[in-house]
């Protein structure tokens, strides 16, 4: 072997190295209402989308995707600096949505209303017993705060945070 070919093994290492550091900070693209994205470590808020809306889009596609297109079994509604979506069979509340902030999507919301169109592992969340279910689902949270009341789990080194009130589950994805 002569000095251009070890110089083309190193390269060549080094490429394998940086992308075998960076495998584990990709996260999975999860379409709440398509994807079935089951491990908890590929869940990153960055991946997230709610009818093809993820964080950071600008407000004319967030209008354009959720209230112009008609989504089947829905009504979107914008209220202020959120467009909330309702399901027309039970409209008791809103069961998902986003805020626009600064022109942008920060936040998307879902709550146990939408469990029934939430396709991974955010179904079984919004499905689940009790606050120690969800930690055995998604893992430890990062901080928290549980009382009488629920708990608050919060994943703030994946983006979100689930609030667990007794039979009312919500999951906020945030810009971080």
């Amino acid at each position: 072997m002569n000095r251009r070919d070890h110089v083309g093994i190193l390269v060549l290492l080094a490429v394998c190295g940086l992308l075998l550091l960076s495998a584990p900070a990709l996260a999975v693209p999860y379409e709440l209402t398509r994807n079935n994205v089951e491990d908890p470590n590929a869940i990153d808020a960055r991946e997230i989308s709610l009818y093809k809306v993820k964080l950071g889009d600008p407000e004319s596609k967030a209008i354009e995707l959720l209230v112009e297109e008609k989504i089947p079994g829905v009504r979107a509604e914008q209220e202020g600096v959120f467009i909330l979506l309702w399901d027309k069979r039970n409209p008791t509340g809103a069961m998902a949505g986003v805020r626009i902030m600064d022109g942008k999507v920060d936040l998307i919301f879902i709550n146990n209303r939408f469990a029934h169109k939430t396709r991974g592992i955010f179904r079984r969340v919004l499905t689940a017993k009790s606050a120690d279910q969800i930690r055995q689902l998604l893992g430890p949270e990062d901080y928290g705060d549980e009382n009488v009341m629920g708990a608050m789990l919060n994943y703030e080194s994946k983006g979100f945070l689930v609030n667990y009130l007794g039979r009312d589950i919500n999951v906020e994805f945030y810009l971080r």
